[in-house]
């Protein structure tokens, strides 16, 4: 039972792996999930001001 030590060490390294990319994946989805609401907020600002009446239009002349 020598190599015990190893096919433990092999399977802790695999685990610490896949844990990492996980994390990693979950972060990247949250930080591209945050951006599209902001990208979201911008464009609904954007036609908000757009379709907005301008306020005086005497001043446009």
């Amino acid at each position: 039972m020598t190599h015990l030590p190893y096919v433990i060490a092999a399977y802790a390294v695999f685990v610490l792996v896949l844990g990492s990319d996980a994390i990693g994946s979950r972060l990247r989805l949250r930080w591209a999930r945050r951006l599209a609401v902001r990208r979201q907020q911008r464009q609904q600002a954007r036609a908000a001001a757009d379709s907005a009446p301008p306020l005086a239009p005497e001043l446009t002349r």
